[in-house]
């Protein structure tokens, strides 16, 4: 899976029985007729890709009122005589690219459902290629916005700029986008999926989501409990935590990233230095990270590789942390960055961390802010932000600050609610079991949200993967992937308390 892993290293951020919201969708509703088409006109777009543009309302309670577009991509079965039906995928985010997966991947995931699916995906409203949530008219103008934003670190005029940053950028999305953002909530894109679901003709939907994916597998279970085949979801986000506020929330899908950093630095201190560049000498690798974050605190650390010339700011390496720990095969290699700081030279570091400090990455961040948002908006005023990014610190030093200024203070001056944001119950049996994959040492979505989830829905098997990087294929094992064919194809669930070892541990500490 290779590829399918190389596509989500691209990805930046991942994601961290309540009442309904007034006027919010109810569990069992019938996805109302859409008049623009009964079918998906599809055009050829790649070597066994297809790719179209599907209709969709506004509003789905008002079906036949103005209308928005889908970007919808499908991987025709390497295997058509045996095909069974269309496999959907949804990466996480919210707001990654349906499209640029299937893309990008459609051989790896022809794989998953042994060649039997057409793989199906789309780009879900607000995001992408489909109709977009913008906060500026031009690019120029989003570029001139976000030019010089930074990571904030602990100096409060920092801090207070990126507050002026996040109400700005609030009140820009609400000027360009306002018409369109009270109906981008995970519930209207599950109302999407079901309409896709039914035109390409299969009666029950089956599904794989990674990370906030399996919010959205999950909402759709709930609203449509009865029209589920298989659902497989990989990287479990909490449903009640995230649909109870932007607060609780970000706290939940950042609270083991603090663990998985501390397991990166044990799991190099046993290594030894062959394996591990911040181990071995009269220093452990705890010790040295103490000393690389006490010295940034007080002076940004040159970075002369870097093109054009550069520092690693606290914030700085904070971000560049982000990605290696969603991904194991990449320590050793930070570990060497992370020495090579110690020594004087951040800049790999800062390279890392750059790609997430563009104006394209910030766009980014405004696209998932504004789904986020949708479904359970803050409950703190940004007046109040240095208690709640207070707490997002207490919770986790990694990533909590972080999180909490770019996604939780454009939330605390979003200028609208979702209109149709579903936010419970979670407790829903469904028509076949869900297959719940929780990787014991994820940084973005806890593997205790996947104990709560298996607990919550009436009908779900939880097979552990012992690991570690966000969602499981992120560290392979042969044994999570036998348990997914057997599970899409022949429908077999594992057996209750399965837990699979992933097949090598990091550092090249053998097999699990």
């Amino acid at each position: 899976m290779r590829a399918l892993s190389r596509w989500f290293l691209a990805v930046a951020l991942g994601v961290t029985a309540g009442a309904m919201s007034s006027g919010g969708a109810q569990a069992g509703v019938e996805t109302p007729h859409v008049s623009q088409g009964t079918s998906i006109s599809w055009r050829t777009c790649g070597e066994r890709l297809e790719c179209a543009r599907v209709p969709v309302p506004l509003d789905w309670d008002r079906p036949r009122g103005r209308t928005i577009s889908l970007a919808v991509i499908r991987h025709l079965a390497s295997r058509p005589d045996e095909r069974i039906g269309s496999l959907f995928v949804n990466p996480g985010g919210p707001g990654q690219s349906g499209v640029g997966l299937v893309k990008g991947s459609g051989n790896d995931l022809d794989a998953w459902g042994d060649g039997r699916f057409d793989i199906v995906s789309w780009d879900p409203r607000g995001t992408n290629d489909s109709t977009p949530v913008r906060c500026f008219r031009t690019q120029r103008a989003a570029a001139a916005f976000f030019k010089g934003v930074t990571v904030p670190t602990t100096s409060r005029a920092s801090e207070e700029y990126s507050r002026k940053v996040a109400a700005e950028m609030a009140k820009r999305c609400g000027r360009v986008s306002g018409w369109l953002l009270p109906h981008v909530t995970t519930a209207d894109t599950v109302r999407d999926l079901d309409h896709l679901r039914g035109l390409v003709g299969d009666p029950k939907v089956t599904y794989v989501g990674f990370s906030y994916g399996t919010f959205l597998g999950q909402t759709y279970a709930n609203l449509y409990p009865d029209r589920v085949r298989a659902m497989m979801l990989d990287g479990i986000v909490n449903p009640v935590e995230y649909s109870r506020g932007a607060e609780a929330r970000i706290a939940n899908g950042v609270s083991a990233s603090d663990e998985v950093f501390d397991q990166f630095l044990r799991t190099c201190r046993r290594a030894g230095p062959r394996d591990c560049a911040l181990a071995g000498g009269d220093r452990t690798p705890e010790q040295r990270m103490r000393a690389l974050f006490k010295r940034v605190r007080q002076e940004p650390i040159p970075a002369p590789a870097l093109n054009p010339k550069g520092s690693l700011t606290e914030g700085d390496l904070l971000v560049s942390q982000f990605e290696p720990m969603r991904t194991p095969a990449t320590w050793p290699g930070d570990a060497a960055d992370l020495r090579a700081a110690l020594r004087g030279d951040a800049s790999a570091l800062a390279a890392g961390a750059r790609p997430l400090l563009t104006p394209e990455a910030w766009e980014g961040v405004a696209t998932s802010t504004a789904i986020q948002c949708a479904d359970a908006g803050a409950r703190r005023s940004l007046r109040e932000w240095p208690s709640v990014i207070g707490r997002f610190k207490r919770v986790s030093r990694m990533q909590g600050p972080v999180n909490g200024w770019w996604l939780w203070a454009p939330c605390a001056e979003w200028p609208v609610k979702g209109q149709d944001a579903y936010r419970g119950p979670w407790n829903a049996s469904t028509s076949a079991p869900i297959l719940l994959i929780g990787t014991r040492y994820d940084p973005n979505t806890p593997y205790a949200s996947a104990v709560r989830s298996q607990r919550l829905l009436g009908n779900a098997v939880l097979l552990t993967h012992d690991g570690y990087g966000h969602v499981s294929y992120q560290d392979p094992s042969a044994c999570v992937e036998r348990a997914r064919v057997a599970y899409l194809v022949d429908l077999v669930t594992p057996a209750p308390g399965t837990v699979c070892k992933a097949d090598q541990r990091p550092f090249g500490l053998g097999l699990g």
